[in-house]
């Protein structure tokens, strides 16, 4: 008799494998972190054979900590960092070129070229996304065009090309599976949101021939069977999402207007809007909340390319810090008196301003500032860009005017950080009990389509409140830091934006 489901959750930086049982709790967790590539600036890459293999390890060790088998297992589910590419040989499985991640910049004069022909409202119109860096596509074009001999062999159908979840479906069935789901293909800029199908004049402008594309399903199907943690099982893999779209999921948010923000490497927020595609007057993106049974449910999304990733750079770029988890004890204790902002453009400004060409810029340093005040203004810059988001949302649908946000992601664990966000937004800001909410959605889905779990009014109701942080910052505070912040932003954005 199954006894639970596994969540592989393959992030930006790391690969983990978490089992839910029947009543969602976490009975086995494992992590794996893989190395970062930055050959030039702005380009960032990963070794997808080795993003593979980490999802192996971790798959195999959490199944051991658990004292459980393959055997035991209902389902697999798949959440995904999205946008990153893996363009692979089918005969061999091999890539033939490192993964572009969804933070590498290198296409930025494609999309200006783009732009500048006027291709960005047929573009926005089909997929509800911007002529960015960012998304897939471009990425895609750039190695069907570099990498020697890539273009003659994908358009004889030798190549395929899938996102994250698509590689890891791929591997785990052996090579059979060349499948991806609806959240990660209205990522790519190929894909139509409103047809739900690749798109033949997407796909003409930016020259990638249909023959490597995968199959896209709904977020819970039968994408196919893995027997490589374990002889003699075959365990199906029936969910997959893009991490983002997982943890709409993870945190309930089934009904119009409910809002949640991830606090990972980067930041992103994301509004239900229902059975409506919104089309946002304010930069922000109009894609899928998730697709179950045919019938897709839109939503709002705001991306901040660099959250958890400032603090990462505290401890590993400064090396001011030992470990993430002291930057709120050290903002705690940043002079009151000085007014460092950081801008943390590493890899340009996702929403609302998306400049690809603008890069981090440092603001109000005194002789006094040191790592508290650094410490302070790199959290207090997550605070502030989703407070850019959720002002631009608002302005879109006025459903949103009344919206509490869930958050959930690795920064959320700091309740200074959670204070910050509540005071800078002037609004709730909640903590559920389970943070792991990416994993847990995507293990929903996979379970539910088993008939492991049950509904989702049921799963809904089992969402349970941490921490509420309610405003405690008076009106002149905000509105002066806020000011502060937007002249901050304004210095730091790029001629070309």
């Amino acid at each position: 008799m199954a006894q639970a489901v596994m969540a592989i959750d393959q992030g930006t930086t790391s690969s983990r494998a978490i089992l839910f049982g029947a009543d969602f709790d976490i009975l086995g967790v494992a992590q794996q972190e893989f190395t970062q590539f930055y050959p030039k600036s702005g380009w960032v890459e990963h070794d997808a054979g080795e993003i593979w293999d980490s999802v192996l390890n971790v798959a195999k060790q959490a199944l051991r900590d658990a004292g459980l088998t393959a055997s035991d297992l209902a389902a697999i589910g798949i959440t995904n960092q999205r946008e990153t590419v893996v363009l692979w040989d089918r005969a061999t499985g091999k890539p033939v070129h490192k993964a572009i991640v969804w933070q590498d910049r290198r296409t930025a004069d494609l999309c200006a070229d783009l732009k500048a022909q006027g291709k960005e409202a047929m573009v926005t119109a089909k997929t509800g996304l911007l002529l960015d860096p960012y998304f897939s596509g471009t990425k895609l074009k750039w190695l069907l065009d570099n990498v020697p001999g890539a273009r003659a062999r994908a358009q004889a159908g030798e190549l395929a090309f899938g996102t994250v979840d698509t590689w890891l479906l791929y591997k785990l069935t052996g090579g059979a599976v060349h499948r991806t789901d609806a959240t990660n293909a209205c990522r790519t800029l190929l894909f139509n949101i409103h047809d739900q199908d690749w798109d033949s004049d997407l796909l003409t402008m930016l020259d990638i021939p249909d023959a490597i594309l995968p199959e896209v399903c709904d977020n819970a199907a039968d994408f196919g069977t893995t027997g490589v943690l374990g002889e003699g099982s075959a365990v199906p893999v029936t969910a997959m999402a893009g991490d983002q779209h997982a943890a709409v999921v993870g945190q309930g948010c089934f009904q119009p207007g409910m809002l949640k923000s991830t606090y990972g490497t980067g930041c992103f927020a994301v509004l239900n809007t229902g059975t409506t595609a919104i089309a946002s007057e304010n930069r922000l993106l109009t894609t899928l909340a998730y697709r179950l049974n045919g019938q897709p449910t839109y939503a709002l999304e705001g991306s901040i390319f660099i959250a958890g990733a400032a603090v990462q750079w505290l401890r590993d770029g400064l090396g001011i810090l030992e470990h993430a988890a002291q930057s709120g004890a050290m903002a705690d204790g940043a002079d009151e008196e000085q007014d460092v902002v950081l801008v943390p453009a590493f890899t340009g400004m996702g929403a609302p301003h998306w400049d690809s060409e603008a890069r981090g810029a440092v603001f109000g340093l005194t002789r006094n500032s040191g790592p508290r005040e650094f410490a302070r203004a790199a959290l207090e810059a997550v605070c502030f860009q989703t407070n850019d988001l959720l002002a631009a949302m608002k302005a879109d649908w006025s459903d949103a005017s009344d919206t509490i946000l869930r958050v959930d992601g690795g920064m959320t664990a700091s309740d200074w950080t959670m204070q910050c966000l509540a005071d800078v937004l002037d609004a709730p800001v909640e903590r559920p009990v389970v943070t792991e909410t990416t994993a847990l959605g995507v293990a929903y889905l996979a379970g539910a389509h088993v008939g492991f779990y049950g509904g989702q009014d049921t799963f809904a109701q089992r969402w349970k409140l941490d921490r509420s942080f309610t405003p405690a910052w008076p009106s002149d505070r905000r509105e002066r830091k806020i000011a502060l912040w937007n002249d901050a932003v304004s210095r730091t954005l790029s001629s070309r934006n």
